[in-house]
């Protein structure tokens, strides 16, 4: 099961896919794409880790996605997020699309339920810096990537996910 949850900030992805990863067992394995930069997002973080029961592992990093995936080890893997980890890419120069793409195509060889938590973004107002528009139409492509290869795609509205495809 691979299952790609998608929705703006603050929209209560995050939670879902929490609670979503502990309904496939006690042993998760979040991967933490964020980096703590600032106060503002250790603060974030701080926040996320505090939720996290005390008997998942957490593994950091930002940008080695494909690797974590082969070798974490566990009920659940829970990604958060997909959003930080193109930021991370992008920063670094990297053909963001084409990494996305190196990770979906190792799918079939994990065999427990792989989360993995994006923001929706390019809803809103055109961004004013070259920069900006780079990144959202690069989230936009990864988002468009993973969700062909997820068996299940929720969109997340005021705290309530709205599966958008999969069985229901």
């Amino acid at each position: 099961m691979k299952v790609l949850i998608t929705g703006g900030v603050r929209s209560g992805k995050s939670s879902f896919a929490e609670k979503l990863a502990t309904s496939f067992g006690e042993k998760v394995v979040y991967v933490a794409t964020a980096t703590a930069g600032d106060e503002e997002m250790r603060e974030r973080i701080a926040k996320h880790q505090s939720r996290r029961p005390p008997n998942w592992v957490t593994v950091e990093e930002p940008v080695n996605l494909r690797d974590v995936l082969l070798t974490a080890r566990g009920d659940a893997v829970l990604v958060d997020c997909l959003t930080l980890w193109v930021t991370n890419l992008l920063l670094k120069e990297e053909d963001v699309v084409g990494k996305a793409y190196e990770v979906v195509e190792i799918f079939p060889r994990i065999t427990v339920p792989l989360i993995f938590v994006t923001n929706e973004v390019g809803s809103g107002i055109v961004p004013d810096n070259p920069l900006a528009r780079k990144f959202r139409d690069v989230a936009g492509l990864v988002n468009q990537v993973f969700a062909k290869y997820c068996d299940e795609v929720y969109l997340t509205v005021a705290g309530i996910p709205v599966k958008i495809k999969g069985v229901n």
